[in-house]
């Protein structure tokens, strides 16, 4: 048998296992969901398994721009299905807490991040310490999605992690890219100017991409709707293709793909007047399908490289990572707001970090970096706490702060977290499964 055959059976063998997982869950992602088994911690875990064995059915290389880019397109269909749920007319009333998150929580963590690492990593280059703080900033609502679709949870407070995880990876990248070029020594200009000239390039042509795909795609669908031009199964298809095309606009000007992908559904939802999650049920379990196979494959390749590779610096700092560099500056950001610290705590815990950091990491990978290896080793660590204890968190505390917030609310009818807020509307949920279990 030839060399190509057998690589060919490999990929043949490693694709059905991967199918195999996802159809094992999908069978019972029930009552898994239900006990707090995410779909992230099930595949991470099943991954993990899978890698471990000596049959070595997920060989993929992790320098694979296929890998990449799946990462990349999954991340980029759930922001967009996410963001076509939000009436932005309603929502500008109530970017409070949101705006607080992002602009004062997500600079914070970035700069605790690189102080927390210059202690910890003493002999790391300080860009890469930076570096990895940028990777690490992002948070994924994906991993926590129980929280963030619990009617148990007030809707201010679902609303502000929702809004800052579909924002915060996407204003990350400018970060993340200057830290990239100063680890490899390739900045050319001043770091300030780079920061600045990054972000406004990042953000804009992001901005462009996105509003530029989500108003034409809307405004199509909108008419071909009013006309019944559109077939009912074609109506599934159209979100998808704004959701690349927003992401494709944006890569060739230059741009964020994640924030165009997050304002082109924002754009596309309220010009098209498709605010169903029936609607973007196509885009959002094609997403889904992607981050399934991600998880699966960081699951097995995590075991198999970070594994060798982990000491207890790394441990301390993904701990960190996930509680006093997330809580502090989220505990800065809320001061003088009049929030209670059982909410300021809620929200500083659930703070997961998912599939943006493994693309930053990725890409970092691909380009190489000093200290790469502790780097690589200190992400996967961290997003893989992450996974199993936001995770497995998520049914306790909810119903914790949900005893707590009802006898808050009776006593103090006008607190903070009673207020309204607009949340994107609940994602589709499994026939029979109770949100507030």
């Amino acid at each position: 048998m030839g060399k190509h055959t057998i690589e060919s059976r490999i990929r043949m063998i490693a694709a059905a296992t991967i199918l195999t997982i996802i159809i094992v869950w999908s069978a019972f992602s029930g009552p898994l969901d239900r006990r707090g088994v995410t779909s992230a911690l099930f595949f991470t875990a099943a991954g993990a398994f899978v890698g471990a064995s000596a049959l070595g059915f997920l060989e993929i290389s992790m320098k694979s721009a296929v890998v990449e880019r799946v990462a990349e397109v999954a991340l980029v269909l759930l922001l967009f299905s996410d963001a076509t749920r939000l009436d932005l007319r309603l929502l500008r009333r109530e970017l409070g807490w949101p705006s607080r998150l992002l602009l004062i929580g997500l600079p914070l963590t970035m700069l605790a991040g690189t102080g927390v690492g210059v202690l910890i990593f003493p002999g790391m280059a300080i860009a890469s310490v930076v570096l990895l703080s940028m990777m690490l900033a992002s948070t994924d609502a994906a991993l926590g999605q129980k929280v963030v679709s619990d009617t148990a949870v007030p809707a201010r407070v679902r609303q502000a992690l929702d809004v800052e995880s579909g924002l915060n990876d996407g204003l990350a990248v400018p970060f993340f890219l200057v830290a990239l070029e100063i680890a490899n020594a390739e900045l050319e200009t001043g770091v300030t100017w780079a920061v600045a000239s990054n972000m406004a390039a990042q953000i804009g042509w992001g901005l462009t991409g996105g509003l530029t795909a989500g108003i034409l795609g809307g405004l199509l669908v909108r008419a071909a709707n009013r006309r019944t031009w559109i077939s009912p199964e074609w109506r599934q298809v159209a979100p998808l293709g704004v959701a690349l095309l927003a992401y494709t606009i944006a890569l060739m000007l230059g741009g964020s793909g994640f924030i165009a992908a997050f304002a082109g559904g924002i754009a596309f939802g309220s010009v098209s007047g498709t605010r169903s999650s029936l609607t973007n049920l196509f885009t959002e379990e094609t997403g889904g399908f992607l981050a399934a196979v991600t998880w699966i494959g960081f699951g097995a390749l995590a075991f198999i490289l970070a594994i060798p590779h982990i000491t207890w610096q790394v441990i301390l700092y993904a701990v960190l990572s996930l509680t006093l560099v997330r809580m502090i500056p989220v505990a800065i950001a809320f001061a003088g707001r009049g929030v209670r610290r059982p909410t300021v705590a809620f929200i500083g815990w659930f703070g997961p970090r998912g599939l943006a950091s493994l693309v930053f990491a990725l890409l970092a990978l691909e380009r190489g970096v000093p200290d790469g290896e502790v780097v690589l080793t200190t992400v996967v660590v961290t997003v893989a706490l992450s996974v199993v204890l936001h995770g497995l968190t998520s049914v306790p505390l909810v119903a914790a702060y949900h005893r707590w917030y009802e006898v808050h609310a009776a006593e103090h009818p006008a607190a903070e977290e009673t207020m309204p807020a607009t949340v994107p509307r609940q994602r589709r949920r499994i026939p029979g499964s109770d949100p507030a279990k």
